[in-house]
């Protein structure tokens, strides 16, 4: 990757894949990035990234921050809120979004207003450097809101069933999936509870120009 870098000024670093070793993975580019001479890092990182996030995989995002920080190179940071483009694959093919949410709302947003701020801190990204950016929809949604709106714009019934802790893990355990992927699965719906992913913010149309989307205009946007 060192050698792949070689000549590039300003990387836009897009956060690995779930996996068991994506601090390692980031923690390899981070390093590559700086011995190659990178300048500039725009990073993708996770609305309120922190070591004491309720949500886990937003503490791996704190972590990357971090070495960022600590790395010699300026850096600017997309704290994406939790993507629109994947709520219909929660609910997966029974129509159930099922989880312990509670009553929290989700201020999701759609992956191409973040790719519209992306670009835009790429055209000019001195102007951002050491900036932190939470990037929202225009709207946060309960996920009975959310359920409501997917059945009226897939034309599919989907509904909201509210779950405990206990019987989250207790069903997602049975997939098979690693200790850390299920609690990365379960702690999305707990920081969502904890109100951790309800903040609107202005930044996609204060930094573009353009409001991001609602879910409803996500929904029934037409093909690209």
């Amino acid at each position: 990757m060192t050698a792949a870098l070689q000549g590039v000024d300003v990387l836009f670093l897009v956060s690995a894949s779930e996996s068991a070793d994506r601090l390692e993975q980031h923690r390899s580019a981070v390093a590559a990035a700086a011995a190659a001479g990178v300048r500039h890092v725009v990073y993708t990182s996770f609305t309120g990234a922190s070591d004491t996030a309720t949500f886990t995989l937003a503490r791996d995002h704190a972590a990357t921050e971090r070495m960022l920080r600590d790395s010699g190179m300026s850096w600017t940071f997309l704290r994406d809120n939790l993507y629109m483009d994947v709520l219909d694959d929660f609910a997966g093919p029974q129509g159930v979004l099922r989880g312990p949410a509670s009553d929290g709302a989700v201020a999701a947003i759609a992956r191409v207003d973040i790719a519209r701020v992306a670009v835009t801190v790429l055209l000019e990204p001195a102007a951002h450097a050491g900036r932190i950016y939470e990037l929202s929809g225009s709207q946060a949604l309960t996920l009975t809101q959310v359920a409501q709106q997917l059945s009226k714009f897939t034309e599919r019934p989907v509904r909201y069933e509210p779950e405990s802790v206990a019987a989250a893990f207790e069903s997602r355990r049975g997939l098979g999936a690693p200790d850390w992927q299920v609690e990365a699965w379960v702690s999305t719906y707990t920081a969502i509870a904890a109100g951790e992913m309800s903040t609107v913010t202005d930044t996609v149309e204060r930094l573009t120009g353009i409001p991001p989307m609602t879910f409803a205009q996500f929904l029934t946007r037409s093909p690209e």
